[in-house]
């Protein structure tokens, strides 16, 4: 490996980001060869990649996200089929793949090469690209995921009737895909966020109501406070959590999907077994295929095109180390989608 001083050397070489490492070793921009790549039946020329949370906390070495080093960043990835020895996948196919320990135990999406799994790919969405995969990439799936928790549990539109569902994180990338979906799908949406100078942007998504996030987090929390939400999305935790959960009203859900404020989750059993309120848990590194591939598609349809351009800025893989720490700082907007392919 070598420091990355040009996109693409004339031996083959290309850019890549790789992890921190324990010795203290920070995450760095270098040169790799494809001899370098690990041994996959598919090999991937990357387009775009994107900038999440766990992807800071790698690059930075501020969590223990990567677990072998050296390891190459990036939990999603977007591009075209460049080799494959398995018959699913031809060269020219259009393919994202987020999860299943991309970044984190396998080599990730922040190179101009990857190669993976066949069974970790899903087709790109006839009519849609790369781009608009990384737009949404693992943030705005587990977004999508979040609402079809809440679909199943029997929420509708109708049935919340102004009761809002609200959202925390709302200026994330989590949060900013599920404002716009649930806009979209018709409910009313309440946007919690510790940014109110934000306000403008997510009316633009779609929500009907900003309110800041520290309505949600007392001082002196009680066991259940006036019941305000029909449901809830949380991409936040800890105590911001708590709070959500004891103003969902009776027979109401909240998937929660993140811990950007917390991992410990201090409430009481009130909620539960007063309001019949349901916590639902929502992954998306392990999802089964059929249920990703179903978000997929729900995503190429009820996620309005202009709202995915309004959240998303695309930024170099060269500035993916100052990213890092801007997105752990809680100062990224909406989707940053990292342009390999222009490194």
């Amino acid at each position: 490996m070598k420091s990355a001083g040009e996109q693409v050397g004339r031996d083959g070489s290309f850019p890549a980001v790789l992890a921190a490492e324990p010795d203290g070793l920070p995450g760095r921009l270098v040169m790799l060869q494809p001899g370098e790549l690990p041994d996959e039946q598919v090999t991937v020329r990357v387009a775009y990649s994107s900038l999440n949370y766990k992807d800071g906390l790698a690059v930075t070495g501020k969590g223990p996200v990567a677990r072998r080093f050296p390891l190459v960043c990036g939990i999603d990835l977007a591009g075209s089929v460049e080799e494959s020895t398995d018959p699913r996948w031809v060269p020219g196919d259009l393919v994202m793949a987020t999860g299943y320990g991309l970044g984190e135990e396998h080599w990730g999406g922040f190179a101009a090469l990857a190669r993976v799994r066949p069974e970790w790919l899903v087709r790109i969405p006839e009519g849609r690209d790369p781009l608009w995969a990384m737009a949404i990439g693992t943030a705005g799936l587990t977004a999508m995921l979040c609402v079809m928790a809440i679909e199943r549990h029997g929420l509708t539109p109708a049935t919340a009737g102004d009761y809002p569902v609200v959202v925390t994180g709302a200026a994330g990338g989590v949060g900013s895909v599920a404002v716009a979906l649930l806009a979209g799908l018709g409910y009313k949406v309440a946007a919690a966020t510790g940014r109110p100078e934000l306000e403008a942007y997510l009316r633009r998504l779609g929500a009907t109501e900003v309110i800041a996030r520290a309505e949600l987090v007392d001082a002196r929390p009680r066991p259940l406070e006036r019941q305000r939400f029909a449901a809830g999305v949380d991409g936040v935790g800890g105590p911001t959590l708590a709070g959500v959960l004891s103003r969902t009203r009776y027979g109401g859900c909240v998937a929660a999907c993140g811990l950007a404020g917390g991992a410990e989750l201090s409430t009481t059993v009130h909620p539960f077994i007063l309001r019949a309120v349901t916590l639902a848990g929502v992954e998306s590194v392990q999802t089964p295929m059929e249920v990703r591939v179903r978000a997929w598609r729900r995503l190429a349809t009820d996620l309005a095109p202009a709202l995915v351009q309004e959240m998303t800025v695309v930024e170099p893989l060269a500035r993916v180390l100052e990213l890092a720490e801007q997105i752990l700082a809680g100062r990224t907007r909406g989707r940053v989608v990292i342009d390999v392919a222009g490194a």
